[in-house]
C-alpha cells in the first residue's frame, strides 16, 4: 500500500454522497479541502469524529476549508448516519474501496492487537491546487479535528 505524503497530488475522484448525487474533488478546486477517511458510519469512534468535525465546521470554513469524509458505507447507511448526527458536510460512499486504496487509507491495521485488513482511519488536507498538504494515517477520532483546526489556523 502506498501512502500519500505532502506535494504529491491529490487523487481525484467521483463518488456518490447521501442522496446519491455524484460529488468530485476536482469540484473543490481553488478551495482547500480537509477529505477524512473513516471505517464505518454509525459507530463509535466515527460518530464522535463526525460530529467533532460538524461541531467545528464553521470555524474550518471560516479558515478557508471545506470537508469531506469517506468511507465504504453505502448512500442509504450515510443518509441515516447524516439525519441522526445532523451533519452538515458531505459524506461520500466508496463500496468498492477503489478511493480508499488509491490514497492509502486501506491496509493492514491492528485491531485489538490482531493485524486485519480494514479502513486506516486518515485525513489529508488538500491545498487549492489538488496537491496534497497534510497527510496523516492512524489519527484518532477523539481530539482529530482540535488537533487538525490549531494546526490549520497556523499555516
Amino acid at each position: 500500500m502506498q501512502r500519500l505524503s505532502p506535494g504529491d497530488p491529490a487523487p481525484d475522484f467521483t463518488l456518490p454522497d447521501s442522496e446519491g448525487k455524484k460529488v468530485s474533488l476536482s469540484d473543490y478546486r481553488g478551495q482547500r479541502v480537509v477529505v477524512y477517511f473513516y471505517p464505518a458510519a454509525g459507530t463509535p469512534g466515527c460518530t464522535k469524529q463526525a460530529c467533532d468535525f460538524r461541531d467545528n465546521l464553521a470555524e474550518l470554513n471560516g479558515a478557508g476549508y471545506q470537508v469531506l469524509g469517506i468511507s465504504p458505507d453505502k448512500p442509504e447507511k450515510l443518509a441515516k448516519f447524516v439525519e441522526a448526527e445532523q451533519l452538515t458536510f458531505p459524506l461520500l460512499s466508496d463500496p468498492e474501496k477503489t478511493v480508499l486504496n488509491e490514497w492509502g487509507a486501506f491496509g493492514e491495521k491492528k485491531n485489538y492487537g490482531r493485524i486485519i485488513q480494514g479502513v486506516i482511519r486518515s485525513t489529508f488536507v488538500v491545498d487549492a491546487e489538488g496537491k496534497i498538504e497534510k497527510a496523516l494515517y492512524n489519527v484518532r477520532a477523539t481530539g482529530h479535528v482540535a488537533k487538525l483546526l490549531r494546526a490549520c489556523l497556523t499555516w
